[in-house]
C-alpha cells in the first residue's frame, strides 16, 4: 500500500491517493482534480473508489466529478442528505479495494456525520481522519451551529478515542485538515507526518483525561473563521461540477475602466508595496505571492455574489483562478499586466504610503489613529497602546465606524493591512499601510498593552 499526499497549502488541507500498485482510492479530493489525475498517472494505477470523510466546510470537493470521470464508486456517509447519486457507507462497513480493505469509523465532532477510514493491506495500516484527529489537535467543532458546538465538542472528544482504539499504534495518520486550515482547532503541532501511537502520547485531545476541561478549553480558544465557509456545505451537498481553470480573454482598457467607474470589484494581485506605490483607483489589493493567504482572505472579505476582475501577470492570474475555484468562485474576468497606466490609460490612479514601524514611531501625528485589523483574539492577546481594533473580515460591514483621521493600518505581517488599506482608500479614507511584523512593533518603541 502506498499513500500519496496532495497538498493544498493555500487552504491548509491535504487530499490522498491510496493504492496497492494497481487500483487506487482517493480521499477528500479538492475541486481541481487534474492534480489527482497526474498523481494517478505517475503511479500507473486506476481510480476505482473515491471517499469523502465529511461534507467539507472549507473547500468545494472534486470527489463527485472525479468519480464520474472514472466511473468509480463514490463513498459518502449514508446519513448525509445529498442531491446526487453516491454509494452510501456507514459506521463499521468495510469495502474491498483491490488488495486493500477500507473500514468506516463514525467520528462525529467536526460535523455530525463525519467518518474516518482505516485502510489495511497485509500488515500495513493507514488512518484517514479528515477533520477528526489532527496532528496535535482536532478539527474545530463550531462550524455547524452555535447550538451544536458543545455537543459536537463532546462528540469529538469521544470520537478520537474510539478512532485510536480501532487502529494499531504504528498506523500512519493522514488528516485532511491541520496544515494551516481554519478547520483545525487547538495547538496543532506543525508536524508533517505522524502515527496513531505518536498522537496517543502527545495530542491534547487524547492526553487530557478531563472531558469537561477539554471541551471548555477547545471552545474558549476557537477564533473567527472565513465567511465563505457558509457556502461550501451547500455547494458540496448539491454536487459540484468541474472546475473551470482556463484564463479567459482579457478585458480591454475601456471595459476595465468602466468596471472601476461602476464600483465593481477589481482585484490587484501584485506585490502590496507595488500596489501602494501606484494602482487603479478603486481596486483592491490582494497580493498573490505564493497564494498562501490570497484565497482565504479574498473569500472572507469580499462580497460573495459579485463579479470579480483579477489584474496581474498571467502566472499569478492563472494560479489565482485555480485557487478561487476551490472555494466556488468561478470564471472571474481578467486583465493581464502589471502597469496600471498601460492597463487602463484613462482610469484614475491612486497611491498611499507604505512604511515600517520606525516611521510609525517617528512620523505619526498625535491625532492620527493606529488601526489594528487583526482578529479580536489577536488584539486581546497584545496590541499597541491606543490602537483601535477593527478586524479585516468585518471592515466592509463596519466602514461607518472607521474614524475620519489619518489611519495607520497594521496586522500581523503586512498582508491583511494591505487589503484593509486598499479597501479604506476605496471608501474615501486617508491611509498609511504599515508593512511590518507586529512582533517588531515593540522593538521599534511603540508602547504595548497586554
Amino acid at each position: 500500500m502506498d499513500v500519496i499526499a496532495i497538498e493544498t497549502a493555500p487552504l491548509g488541507d491535504r487530499s490522498y491517493v491510496v493504492h496497492d500498485g494497481q487500483v487506487a482510492l482517493v480521499i477528500d479530493p479538492q475541486r481541481d482534480t487534474d492534480r489527482v489525475e497526474k498523481a494517478v498517472a505517475n503511479a500507473g494505477v486506476q481510480i476505482t473508489h473515491v471517499a469523502e470523510t465529511h461534507i467539507h466546510n472549507d473547500y468545494v470537493t472534486g470527489g463527485l466529478q472525479l468519480a464520474r470521470d472514472h466511473h468509480a464508486v463514490y463513498l459518502v456517509n449514508a446519513a448525509d442528505q445529498v442531491d446526487f447519486d453516491r454509494t452510501p457507507i456507514s459506521d463499521g462497513q468495510t469495502v474491498q479495494i483491490g488488495k486493500m480493505t477500507l473500514r468506516a469509523v463514525a467520528t462525529p465532532g467536526h460535523t455530525h456525520h463525519h467518518l474516518s477510514y482505516v485502510v489495511t493491506q497485509e500488515s500495513r495500516q493507514a488512518v484517514f481522519s479528515g477533520g477528526s484527529l489532527l496532528y496535535g489537535s482536532v478539527g474545530r467543532t463550531d462550524l455547524v451551529s452555535d447550538d451544536d458546538t458543545v455537543p459536537l465538542t463532546h462528540a469529538q472528544y469521544a470520537s478520537v478515542r474510539r478512532l485510536v482504539e480501532e487502529a494499531t499504534p504504528d498506523a500512519g495518520l493522514y488528516p485532511t485538515h491541520g496544515f494551516g486550515s481554519f478547520c483545525s482547532s487547538g495547538p496543532a503541532s506543525g508536524a508533517d507526518s505522524s502515527t496513531v501511537g505518536e498522537q496517543i502520547r502527545s495530542n491534547h485531545a487524547l492526553t487530557d483525561h478531563d472531558e469537561d476541561h477539554f471541551v471548555q478549553e477547545l471552545i474558549d480558544n476557537l477564533s473567527a473563521y472565513p465567511s465563505y465557509y457558509a457556502h461550501m456545505g451547500a455547494a458540496n451537498t448539491a454536487g459540484p461540477g468541474p472546475a473551470h481553470l482556463d484564463v479567459p480573454q482579457p478585458l480591454d482598457a475601456e471595459e476595465l475602466t468602466a468596471r472601476l467607474a461602476h464600483g465593481e470589484w477589481v482585484v490587484d494581485l501584485r506585490n502590496r508595496i507595488a500596489f501602494a506605490r501606484d494602482h487603479l483607483h478603486g481596486s483592491a489589493s490582494f497580493e498573490y505571492g505564493d497564494g498562501s493567504s490570497f484565497t482565504t482572505f479574498l473569500g472572507w472579505v469580499l462580497p460573495w455574489d459579485r463579479q470579480l476582475t483579477l489584474v496581474g501577470e498571467r502566472d499569478d492570474v492563472e494560479h489565482a483562478i485555480r485557487d478561487l475555484s476551490r472555494i466556488g468562485i468561478d470564471q472571474p474576468s481578467v486583465a493581464l499586466g502589471s502597469d496600471p497606466a498601460a492597463l487602463a490609460p484613462r482610469a484614475a490612479r491612486s497611491s498611499y504610503p507604505s512604511v515600517g514601524w520606525e516611521e510609525v514611531r517617528a512620523d505619526r501625528a498625535p491625532e492620527d489613529v493606529i488601526l489594528d485589523v487583526r482578529r479580536t483574539d489577536e488584539y486581546n492577546a497584545q496590541h499597541i497602546d491606543g490602537a483601535i481594533n477593527l478586524p479585516l473580515h468585518e471592515l466592509l460591514h463596519r466602514m461607518g465606524e472607521v474614524p475620519d483621521q489619518r489611519l495607520w493600518v497594521h496586522c500581523g505581517s503586512g498582508y491583511r493591512a494591505s487589503v484593509a488599506a486598499s479597501l479604506l482608500q476605496r471608501g474615501g479614507k486617508d491611509v498609511v499601510h504599515i508593512d511590518g511584523r507586529f512582533d517588531d512593533a515593540e522593538k521599534a518603541g511603540l508602547p504595548m498593552n497586554g
